[in-house]
C-alpha cells in the first residue's frame, strides 16, 4: 500500500471517527444554515457549553467545521474543504475496478 493511499485512509479512519456520534452529525447538520454561536449551539441541543464543546473539538480536529473568537464567544461553521474531502474519500469507494475472479491461493 502506498503511502498516500495509507494517510488517506488515516485520514478517513479520522473522520469517520467524529461522524460516528449522533450528536456530531446533528451539529453538522445544524451548521448547514450558516455559521452558529456557540451558545446558539448549546441552546439548540439543549445541553451543557462542555459537553458541546466536547463534539464540537472532535468535529474541528477532523477539519469538518472552523470556529472563529468574536469578544468572548466562538463561532462556529462548516469547513467546505473538509467536507469536500469526506465527499471525495467515499465517492472513491464507489469507483469500479476490475474484479478478479480469482487470486493464487484460490485456484
Amino acid at each position: 500500500m502506498s503511502r498516500t493511499v495509507a494517510n488517506q485512509i488515516e485520514e478517513a479512519s479520522r473522520l469517520f471517527h467524529a461522524l460516528s456520534e449522533p450528536t456530531r452529525l446533528q451539529i453538522l447538520e445544524q451548521l448547514k444554515d450558516g455559521e452558529q454561536c456557540v451558545c446558539e449551539l448549546t441552546e439548540a441541543f439543549n445541553t451543557g457549553q462542555s459537553r458541546l464543546s466536547f463534539h464540537l473539538r472532535v468535529l474541528k480536529e477532523a477539519g469538518l467545521i472552523i470556529d472563529r473568537p468574536e469578544g468572548r464567544w466562538m463561532y462556529y461553521s462548516l469547513n467546505v474543504e473538509g467536507i469536500k474531502e469526506l465527499g471525495s474519500f467515499v465517492n472513491a469507494l464507489q469507483e469500479s475496478r476490475p474484479s478478479r475472479r480469482f487470486c493464487g491461493p484460490c485456484r
